[in-house]
């Protein structure tokens, strides 16, 4: 017999030598019917597993983030069988489980095409169908090398000659078709129930430029129709926000062929990116920091001094001058500690609080580069708060009211993920305990509820993640507070305390847009392009029915504008009908429309976007509408 401890800390007897998914159904045939791996003392493994000693059992569902990878990647399994059926000649490379689903990454002598991809659904369906079971077995290091040569797949061959000489390799097998596998999965393959092809794409053989170019098929699973159909129906709609579309249909931004991941900003972009701009000083300001501008490119000893030159180096962009190796900046940290180090500080004088728009460089993989949500510039909102260790809460504090009012301006909402400290850290217990127990007590003073993330957290400090969902239920990880404990060290950095002596400031990395750049893709896909009044490139426009109109609708162009206000004028001799779906295209939020009657009485006709026609009203009470509109920052218009 064995004791099983459940998640709710009761404790089962059990004969022993069952395995998890019989404990399930003498549990529960609920909790049979929809567990899809067990953790056996904290390890995910699969149901199939014999249980034979005292341990702890939780199983995992399609609720878990951990049952669903298993679940998808076991449909990952069942797309490389559909695709070595379709295509027997194809090798196989990888493939995972990813956020939302899964990808396998195949060589094959010609490119899948649309026909390919109904037949491997159709032959994935047919897998699931015929409910394989998904069978483990395990060879010794060599043995697996040459049955994976036998079955002349050489990327596979290739991932376990990586492996140490002493390893046990593990396969799953499920009919006639076995891949190279840790696991877990699921029992047989009519678990996965539900499986849809969402796309293809080229990926180089372990992200390297330098290694073929494979294809990627990306797809995705789920236990029900009805929650497929969700996901792809919020695919659908995706594509109908996809912020590079409707960047250049509203002519704000686009990536040319000249300049792959280099962003260009037409004139209604920057409209929106400088009043973005605005807004962070505003608030920033308010909070009490100030503005810097570092250099964008700085010499190889500065980026040896930290880390980067040995550990980032791959990604730098490097140049020469006067025989001295320069990169350009990948980050604006460094640059950060040279303004902290101009001049000697005093406890008194801490907090610093410094702020930096600061334009770096990265080189990403071009298979990587997507719109403006993966670049090779960008603008990182970066601030660096340097401080005592008694600080540490209050700064914390602080720092994430001010990551809250930003968010809530542009109405997201957000879940917080604490990462504590990680195997390969550096610092001492006394450090990572203080650091830790800074951001923990600053959360709990502050009443946040917060996932824990045990050992995610940098390796040179703990830290906070901010991840906002956009209108469609989408995540996006923007905001970041990381308390640093390695550069402060590397640049021996100092303050004079209390005591005359000098002693180690704490540093803070925080991020609220995490990237310009990017910030503007998530809130063109948030809001489909209908940007809130405030942030809109144009936020009214005049359109007139006849002629007769222009010079009245000129001279309210003249009053709007003197008051700050961002419009445009219509006076084509296009039908009214015309020019009110054109704006509507164009996503403006207000549309005041003139004729006769109208230049008669003294009034505008409004039409406000998402709301239709508002009535008529004086050109000053219009002001005055649109006035408080942006002054409130509301989102609709």
């Amino acid at each position: 017999m064995m004791w099983i401890t459940l998640p709710d800390g009761s404790k089962k007897e059990f004969e022993s030598g069952l395995s998890a998914l019989e404990i399930a159904g003498k549990l529960s045939q609920g909790l049979k019917k929809s567990a899809l791996a067990v953790k056996i003392d904290g390890e995910v493994r699969d149901l199939t597993t014999i249980v034979d000693h005292d341990c702890a059992l939780a199983f995992l569902t399609f609720e878990d983030d951990e049952g669903k990878r298993v679940l998808r990647h076991t449909a990952s399994h069942v797309m490389a069988q559909a695709v070595k059926k379709i295509r027997p000649g194809a090798k196989l490379a990888i493939g995972p489980a990813i956020d939302n689903g899964f990808y396998y990454d195949f060589d094959v002598a010609e490119n899948f095409t649309s026909d390919d991809i109904a037949a491997i659904e159709k032959e994935m369906a047919r897998i699931i169908k015929q409910n394989l079971k998904l069978e483990r077995f395990e060879l010794p290091r060599a043995q697996a090398i040459q049955f994976m040569k036998d079955q002349a797949e050489p990327y596979k061959v290739e991932l376990i000659e990586d492996l140490p000489e002493d390893a046990v390799i593990s396969f799953y097998k499920q009919g006639d078709f076995v891949d190279l596998c840790a696991g877990p999965h699921l029992p047989s393959t009519g678990m996965v129930k539900n499986a849809k092809v969402t796309n293809l794409a080229g990926a180089y053989w372990r992200g390297s430029e330098k290694n073929k170019m494979l294809q990627r098929i990306y797809a995705t699973a789920f236990p029900s129709k009805e929650e497929l159909k969700a996901y792809l129906d919020m695919l659908e709609e995706a594509k109908r926000r996809d912020h590079r579309r409707l960047g250049r249909e509203l002519d704000l931004f686009a990536i040319m062929d000249e300049g792959p991941g280099f962003p260009f900003f037409f004139p209604k972009g920057m409209i929106l990116r400088n009043v973005l701009e605005d807004y962070w000083r505003q608030i920033h300001r308010e909070h009490g920091y100030e503005e810097i501008k570092t250099p964008i490119m700085l010499n190889r000893d500065l980026w040896e001094r930290s880390g980067h030159w040995d550990h980032y180096n791959e990604n730098m962009y490097t140049t020469k001058i006067d025989d001295t190796d320069f990169a350009i900046k990948p980050m604006n940290c460094p640059g950060g500690i040279l303004v902290y180090k101009r001049k000697l500080w005093s406890y008194r004088d801490l907090p610093i609080r410094s702020g930096e728009l600061g334009l770096v460089h990265r080189h990403e993989l071009s298979g990587a580069l997507h719109g403006l949500m993966r670049v090779r510039c960008f603008t990182q909102d970066d601030a660096h708060i340097f401080m005592t260790p008694e600080q540490i809460r209050d700064e914390i504090k602080g720092v994430y009211q001010l990551i809250d009012e930003v968010y809530q301006v542009f109405g997201f909402k957000y879940h917080v993920e604490l990462s504590t400290r990680p195997e390969n850290s550096i610092g001492t217990d006394e450090m990572w305990e203080m650091a830790t127990q800074g951001l923990q007590g600053a959360l709990d003073d502050l009443g946040v509820s917060y996932i824990v993330n045990e050992g995610d957290g940098a390796f040179y400090g703990p830290k906070i993640d901010f991840h906002l969902t956009d209108s469609i239920g989408r995540t996006w990880q923007c905001g970041t507070i990381q308390l640093d404990m390695n550069l402060p060290e590397r640049f021996d950095l100092t303050y004079t305390g209390s005591d005359g002596e000098k002693h180690r400031p704490v540093m803070i990395h925080r991020v609220v847009f995490g990237s310009i750049e990017r910030f503007i893709g998530i809130l063109t896909e948030h809001f489909a392009g209908a940007f809130p009044v405030w942030i809109s490139p144009v936020q009214v426009k005049i359109l007139t029915i006849t002629n007769r109109a222009d010079e009245k609708a000129a001279q309210i162009q003249k009053m709007l504008e003197s008051a700050g206000i961002r419009t445009e004028i219509d006076l084509r001799n296009e039908k009214i009908g015309f020019k009110i779906r054109e704006a509507q295209m164009e996503k403006v939020p207000y549309m005041l429309v003139l004729g006769d009657q109208e230049v008669e009485n003294g009034v505008v006709a409004v039409r406000a976007r998402g709301r239709g026609d508002l009535g008529q009203m004086a050109p000053e009470a219009f002001l005055q509408l649109v006035q408080e509109k942006i002054h409130t920052k509301a989102i609709e218009a």
